[in-house]
């Protein structure tokens, strides 16, 4: 049993659990906000875009995004084939949700980064 059944069987009614967990995973945010930035990009445009995540991971994260109906790929019948990446309506609408969360970010990360040294100053004393 793979880790969607298991989450889909134990809270199978559960938006936050079901919906949320993919799209605030490691990678999913990052993916999301590239193509916001760029509105339709191809698999290894978007693999440049984000130098540190693996092909079997940014091909994992793209069909989750998928499989939910946040982002759309169109798959070109050319020689080689061509996939492009864009976000859905759907991931339109999610957006300024996760902008407003990446502005918070912004707004707090001084703050954040300096009670973190503290805290791990105050654990090495």
């Amino acid at each position: 049993m793979n880790k969607k059944e298991i989450q889909n069987a134990t809270f199978p009614d559960c938006p936050i659990r079901n919906v949320i967990s993919h799209i605030t995973d490691k990678w999913s945010l990052l993916v999301l906000y590239t193509l916001e930035q760029k509105e339709v990009l191809r698999f290894k445009d978007l693999w440049r875009q984000i130098p540190d995540i693996s092909q079997k991971m940014l091909t994992s994260t793209l069909r989750h995004l998928e499989d939910d109906g946040i982002i759309c790929r169109e798959v070109f019948m050319e020689a080689p084939p061509r996939v492009e990446y864009r976000l859905s309506e759907r991931g339109k609408s999610l957006m300024p949700h996760l902008d407003a969360l990446i502005s918070w970010g912004i707004e707090h990360q001084e703050n954040i980064l300096q009670d973190r040294n503290k805290q791990s100053t105050d654990t090495q004393q």
